[in-house]
């Protein structure tokens, strides 16, 4: 069994309902399709709904288990348009600003997941990251207790006995550029967090570098060396140590020279990269070369679950991530 496939037996737990904005793409509509026939979460469609279902009978899609909500007809519109109004008037929204944005099919899903009509949000397949990501922080804030809202990659590695049997979070690799040292230290946390709600396993988190322990003297590893000493200090129940560089992290026999003395090393299944680049770099090569899963970018640290898609996704992905939103709204 796969572990996306545990994921969906772990979601017919208990079913949610997630939101999907992008109704016209032929992608969403056939993960929406394939999700209505593994019944492992309840979907609503945002658009309009003889658009939606005349692409669907273009395609041969059967999306009839789907729930189609289109904004102009909904009868929450107006309630939307209100509510949206008053949580951004302060910031200068008008009420005609507010009716605009109400009939824009990711702010009326956001919406509808923060008034508890919907339990969470997968969007990304047509819209940036920011398109997705902006309305989330303008509707549904950041969780209670988190300083830093940051993304994630679950990668699930083909035939590897690294990590947790293959599976792994890589973080930041879709949101924040170059974090700084209480950033970095941020991110560890909510990855671990991430980490131990999909795979019920213990989190090992592994501080990444191009130096392991001070090989290297640069501004750029000391941020991740004082990194490491945050988390040690401020979170003693996570298991982490850094700076690490990627074999030291992952290949106990490398761990064994480099850091013979960590309890972490050689063992991470949570890799905190140093910046974006490094990130992004690492998630696609590792897609790419070993042929993984690459499921995100995931989001934490908002109040409520909302996922983002790569454009480059396939169906497959998005039925993917649905399971794991739906988890999260667990």
């Amino acid at each position: 069994m796969s572990f996306i496939d545990n994921l969906k037996i772990r979601a017919k737990q208990n079913i949610k309902t997630i939101v999907l904005p992008e109704a016209t793409d032929i992608r969403v509509l056939k993960a929406a399709e394939s999700i209505g026939k593994e019944k492992f979460a309840n979907i609503i469609l945002v658009g309009d709904e003889n658009i939606v279902k005349m692409i669907a009978i273009e395609n041969e899609i059967d999306i009839s288990s789907a729930k189609i909500v289109d904004p102009k007809k909904s009868e929450k519109y107006d309630e939307y348009v209100n509510k949206f109004y008053e949580l951004r008037k302060a910031k200068g929204m008008t009420e005609e600003e507010a009716k605009e944005k109400m009939l824009d099919p990711v702010f009326f899903g956001m919406m509808m997941v923060k008034n508890d009509d919907a339990d969470g949000l997968v969007s990304g397949a047509a819209h940036s990251t920011s398109d997705t990501l902006r309305p989330a922080l303008q509707i549904l804030k950041t969780a209670p207790g988190t300083k830093l809202v940051s993304a994630f990659f679950l990668m699930v590695v083909p035939e590897c006995e690294y990590g947790e049997n293959g599976v792994f979070v890589f973080a930041d690799c879709g949101l924040n550029q170059n974090p700084d040292t209480e950033s970095l230290a941020e991110i560890a946390k909510s990855s671990a967090e991430s980490f131990e709600l999909l795979t019920e396993k213990q989190a090992k988190i592994g501080m990444l570098s191009y130096s392991t322990y001070g090989s290297a003297k640069a501004e750029e590893v000391d941020k991740v060396a004082n990194a490491t000493k945050i988390v040690k200090e401020r979170y003693p129940e996570l298991k982490v140590d850094g700076e690490l560089q990627l074999d030291a992290a992952i290949v106990p026999e490398v761990a064994k020279s480099k850091a013979p003395n960590s309890d972490v090393a050689g063992m991470c299944n949570t890799l905190v990269f140093p910046d974006l680049q490094a990130g992004n770099i690492g998630y696609k090569l590792v897609q790419r070369l070993a042929k993984a899963e690459a499921y995100g970018p995931i989001c934490q640290g908002i109040a409520k679950p909302v996922n983002d898609l790569s454009r480059g996704c396939t169906s497959d992905d998005i039925v993917g991530v649905v399971a794991i939103t739906a988890v999260q709204a667990q």
